[in-house]
């Protein structure tokens, strides 16, 4: 059904295309922040939902579609002075630039992004630019994936070279448990929206997993947070958790190896969220995405520093220099919250006196009293994840104790599947 909200009207401001804004919880935000500055007109797969209030024209049609979306862009194109092009859907980076390339808009090439995508090809460049990363070796059957796991060494990690998301991704100790994960990384690699059906073989990096989020303007990346990333469902590898603090001691240790990463694959304008893992020889790169972080992080990275990367994405799809003047100095955490069983959700609440608490700064129930709930590897995030909480504090150390009150006092209860 056709929503009935009007769009907004347009204020002669500049025009910003963006495709596929996604959805309204993880990433609404991004998309009433580039509305605050610019024009903001979207192509959606579907009709307009959330989005009517920030957008003022909009066409549907496939993403994934190639020649859809050049139409569709090229039709909006023809309405309106649009001056840019940008996305942050991992899966539409590749085809968001040819679109741009179409228009005649600013934005890295078709390849560079694909170069971000595809894993094996990131690897190959962080060896040749000498940015320390993984060993990583392609394995297109179980013999393969086998051998290569004896060069490397147990422990490994099976994951697709193309998908995003941790889909797929698992860590194998043993020969015995090797079948298996190559099936689950196999299935996962063929799931849509992937840049590649190649399968990995690599070392597992042991340490602390981070991101560093990152800001490239014609060639110069600036690293301007570190995300500390709390990871769940073992050997998977699901985030459940971030922190982000303004003064973290690790930024100017670790954006080096990030602004390193960035240059080896030829990135000019974006955004990057580098993640990496501090190993006992030092930071390592695990991969590097050309956008802004999922799970709200670039909404803590605005709560803790003032830093805006969805007005700073616009700004680059322009060709602009984004402002990026610090102008907080906290912390703000966000807790994704999963249950202990998989099954039927039959009561979630808040405690009263911890929804007046005025550190936290934002809850969502994602599934409702009645939905079931499937926990990884069954499950994706959309599925596994009841609610989230996000806090703020004044430092990371604050931000930890504010989220496990939270938790504490945020009540989930599923009735076990059969």
């Amino acid at each position: 059904m056709t929503d009935p909200r009007p769009l907004r009207q347009p204020t002669g401001r500049p025009v910003v295309l963006v495709v596929a804004p996604s959805d309204e919880l993880y990433r609404g935000y991004c998309l009433a922040s580039v509305a605050n500055t610019y024009d903001a007109v979207v192509i959606t797969p579907t009709p307009l939902t959330w989005e009517h209030p920030h957008v003022t024209d909009h066409e549907q049609a496939d993403p994934y579609d190639l020649e859809a979306l050049l139409t569709a862009g090229q039709v909006l194109a023809a309405r309106h002075p649009v001056v840019g092009v940008l996305t942050w859907n991992e899966t539409l980076l590749v085809n968001t630039s040819r679109l741009a390339r179409h228009l005649g808009l600013p934005g890295d090439r078709p390849g560079i992004l694909r170069a971000c995508r595809d894993k094996a090809t990131s690897r190959a460049l962080f060896d040749r630019h000498q940015v320390p990363s993984a060993t990583s070796i392609k394995a297109a059957s179980l013999l393969e994936a086998a051998a290569a796991a004896q060069v490397i060494g147990y422990p490994v990690v099976v994951k697709p070279a193309g998908q995003a998301g941790s889909v797929g991704v698992i860590r194998v100790d043993a020969p015995e448990h090797l079948p298996s994960a190559f099936d689950f990384a196999t299935t996962g690699a063929h799931l849509h929206g992937g840049e590649s059906t190649a399968v990995l073989v690599e070392e597992y990096l042991d340490g602390e997993e981070i991101s560093v989020e990152c800001v490239t303007h014609q060639g110069i990346t600036t690293p301007v947070a570190v995300t500390r990333k709390q990871l769940g469902f073992a050997p998977y590898f699901e985030e459940t958790g971030h922190t982000v603090d303004a003064a973290d001691p690790l930024l100017p240790q670790v954006g080096p190896v990030a602004q390193a990463a960035v240059a080896a694959l030829g990135v000019t304008n974006g955004i990057q969220h580098v993640e990496m893992r501090l190993t006992a020889s030092g930071p390592r790169i695990v991969e590097v995405n050309a956008r802004i972080g999922g799970d709200l992080i670039g909404k803590l990275v605005l709560l803790a520093t003032g830093i805006d990367l969805p007005r700073a994405a616009a700004d680059l799809a322009l060709g602009h220099r984004p402002d990026l003047t610090p102008t907080r100095h906290q912390a703000a955490a966000i807790a994704l919250l999963y249950p202990e069983t998989s099954g039927t959700v039959t009561a979630r609440g808040i405690a009263p006196a911890l929804a007046e608490a005025d550190w936290l700064h934002q809850t969502n129930w994602i599934l409702d009293v009645g939905d079931q709930v499937t926990l990884p590897p069954e499950g994706d995030v959309d599925v596994a994840r009841v609610g989230l909480l996000v806090v703020t504090a004044a430092n990371a150390e604050q931000a930890r104790e504010r989220i496990d009150a939270a938790t504490r006092h945020t009540t989930i209860t599923v009735a076990p599947a059969a």
